[in-house]
Parts: C-alpha cells; structure tokens; sequence
C-alpha cells in the first residue's frame, strides 16, 4: 500500500492539465469581460462599409 502512496508517475500530467485547465477559465473570463467592445468595433466596422456608395 505504502508503495502505491508514494508512487508519483503520471503526477507531472496532472499538473500539466490543472495548469491547461486554468489558462483555460482565464481565456473565457477575458473573452467574456472583453466580448462587448470587440461586438461594437466590428459592427462599426460593417456600418462604416455599409454607408460606402458601391
């Protein structure tokens, strides 16, 4: 039993996925805080090119 408690292999994925796992809450928090203005800067954008004579 003691050796099954101190054996460590496949620690290092763990980490490597609670690491992954974070940047990815990270990502969606900024993505969401953000969403808004880049959602205004492109339908400025396709305003902008709507109002242009073809």
């Amino acid at each position: 039993m003691m050796k099954l408690w101190k054996d460590e292999e496949g620690q290092g994925l763990t980490e490597y996925a609670l690491i992954l796992g974070a940047i990815a809450v990270g990502v969606a928090i900024i993505l969401l805080a953000i969403g808004g203005r880049v959602t205004a800067i492109f339908e400025n954008i396709r305003d902008a090119l709507i109002g242009v004579p073809v």
